[in-house]
C-alpha cells in the first residue's frame, strides 16, 4: 500500500547558512504581510477581491522590483502565498478566524511543495539535505519507512532547524488477529476489554511545579513592547527555559503515544472504541458551574491526549491491514451499557465500578466500556458483516445486534 508519510530531520547549518536561512524566513515573513495587505487594501478601498491566481502571477514582476527574492525560489514563493489564500479559506468557511499580520518570531519557515529548489541525500538516515543558493546542510533523524520525497519544509521551532519531508513509501507493519476494545479515559490512560490497563503517565502533571517555577522567573524580568524597548538576554534566556520543559512534556507524550499505539496494533487486526469528541469534551465551563473543575479536567484530558492516541492507533491499524471501529457513543452509550444483557443506567463520573441492577454483572467501569465496544464491534461489522440493514435499523436492544451477546470469536482476516 502506497501511502504518504511526514519525517522529520533535524539539521545542522554552519553559522553563515543559519544567517541566511533566518534572512530568508524574515523575507517569506514580509511576502506574507505583503500579499495580506494588499488583500484587505484593494477590497477595503475598491470592493475588489483578489485571489491566489492573481497574487501568483504578479511574483515575477515583484521579483523584478526586488532583487532579494530571486534565491529563494519561485516554488517557495508560491508556497507562502498560497499560505494567505489558505487563511482567507478558512476564515471564509468558518474554521479560523481573519488572517492577521506576521511578526518575524512567529513566523516558523517556508516550504517547496515541489521537488525544485532542494534535494535529500538520505536513504531515511542521517544525511544532507540540499538547498538551491544555500548549499548542503547536515541533517539527523530516522525514517521508519523512506520511499520517494515529494515535499519540503524548513521550520525553526524551539531553537532548531528542522526539516519536515513528506515521501511517498510502502508501509509494512505486522498486527496479530486478536480483536480488542479500548476505552481511553484520564483516571486510566486505556483500558481493554479483558481487564487490562494503561496508567495515565501524567506528564504534564509532574512537570507542572517545574514548569510554574520557570515560568515565575519569566514574569519577573521585563516583557518587550514594540517600539519602546527590546527584549533583554536575561528575558531571553528564561523564555528559552520555559519553551524547553514545555518541549520536553510534549516529546514524552507523543513518543508514548506511539509505543501504546504499535503495541496494540501489533496484535490486534480489530480495534474498537467509541467516538471522542475532543474539542466538545475540552470546552470552557459556563459561568457558575464549576468552572475550577472543569479546567482540571480539561487539563487531564489533553495532557493524555485523547486526539492524538485515537489518531495514532487509527492510521497505525489501517497500515497493517486492519479495522478500526468507533462506536456512535451517543447512540450506544458505551460507559452506560451493561455488556452482558445492555441494559443502561446513567453514572455518575464519579462512580468507577460497573454494576447492572437488571443481570448482576459488575466490573470496571471502564473495562466494560471497552467490553461494550468490542462487542458492538464484533455483532455488526465482522459476524454479520453482510447485513447492513441492521446498521440502519437497529433493534429494541439498544442498536447491538443479537449476535454481539454469543461468545466473541476472532475477526475474519
Amino acid at each position: 500500500m502506497i501511502v504518504t508519510r511526514r519525517v522529520t530531520f533535524r539539521l545542522y547549518p554552519n553559522k553563515s547558512q543559519e544567517v541566511k536561512m533566518h534572512y530568508w524566513r524574515r523575507l517569506h515573513k514580509d511576502l506574507f504581510n505583503a500579499c495580506l495587505a494588499e488583500r484587505k487594501t484593494a477590497y477595503k478601498r475598491e470592493g475588489r477581491s483578489i485571489n491566489y491566481f492573481d497574487q501568483q502571477n504578479a511574483l515575477p514582476k515583484f521579483k523584478e522590483n526586488w532583487e532579494e527574492y530571486k534565491p529563494l525560489g519561485s516554488q517557495a514563493l508560491q508556497a507562502t502565498v498560497k499560505r494567505v489564500d489558505y487563511g482567507f479559506q478558512r476564515f471564509f468557511q468558518g474554521l479560523g478566524k481573519y488572517p492577521r499580520f506576521k511578526s518575524f518570531c512567529y513566523y516558523r519557515g517556508w516550504t517547496y511543495p515541489g521537488v525544485a529548489g532542494w534535494k535529500v541525500h538520505t536513504n531515511g538516515g542521517n544525511g544532507h539535505l540540499e538547498i538551491s543558493n544555500l548549499g548542503k546542510i547536515q541533517m539527523r533523524g530516522k525514517a521508519r519507512s523512506w520511499g520517494v520525497p515529494t515535499t519540503c519544509t524548513i521550520v525553526w521551532k524551539n531553537n532548531k532547524w528542522l526539516a519536515s519531508i513528506t515521501v511517498k513509501c510502502e508501509v509494512q507493519r505486522q498486527t496479530g488477529t486478536g480483536a480488542v476494545g479500548i476505552d481511553i479515559g484520564t483516571l486510566t490512560a486505556v483500558a481493554f476489554d479483558n481487564g487490562d490497563k494503561i496508567d495515565n503517565p501524567r506528564f504534564l502533571a509532574i512537570a507542572k511545579s517545574d514548569i510554574r517555577k520557570a515560568s515565575k522567573e519569566l514574569r519577573r524580568k521585563r516583557k518587550p513592547e514594540k517600539r519602546k524597548f527590546k527584549a533583554s538576554r536575561r528575558w531571553k534566556k528564561a523564555r528559552k527555559k520555559v519553551s524547553q520543559l514545555q518541549n520536553k512534556v510534549a516529546n514524552r507524550r507523543q513518543d508514548w503515544t506511539h509505543k501504546v499505539a504499535a503495541q496494540i496494533t501489533s496484535a490486534n487486526s480489530l480495534v474498537a472504541t467509541e467516538t471522542l469528541n475532543v474539542k466538545n469534551m475540552t470546552a470552557k465551563a459556563k459561568k457558575g458551574k464549576r468552572k475550577r473543575q472543569k479546567t482540571g479536567l480539561n487539563r487531564s484530558i489533553l495532557d493524555v491526549g485523547f486526539g492524538m492516541l485515537r489518531s495514532a492507533i487509527k492510521y497505525k491499524v489501517e497500515e497493517a491491514g486492519g479495522n478500526f471501529l468507533e462506536v456512535p457513543a451517543q447512540k450506544i452509550k458505551p460507559s452506560q451499557t451493561c455488556p452482558k444483557c445492555l441494559a443502561q443506567k446513567k453514572k455518575e463520573l464519579s462512580e468507577r465500578i460497573h454494576q447492572c441492577e437488571k443481570c448482576g454483572y459488575t466490573a470496571d467501569r471502564d473495562v466494560a466500556s471497552a467490553l461494550v465496544c468490542l462487542n458492538w464491534a464484533l455483532g455488526t461489522n465482522v459476524l454479520d458483516v453482510e447485513q447492513k440493514a441492521l446498521a440502519k435499523t437497529p433493534k429494541k436492544c439498544g442498536g447491538f445486534s443479537q449476535l454481539s451477546a454469543m461468545k466473541r470469536q476472532k475477526p475474519r482476516t
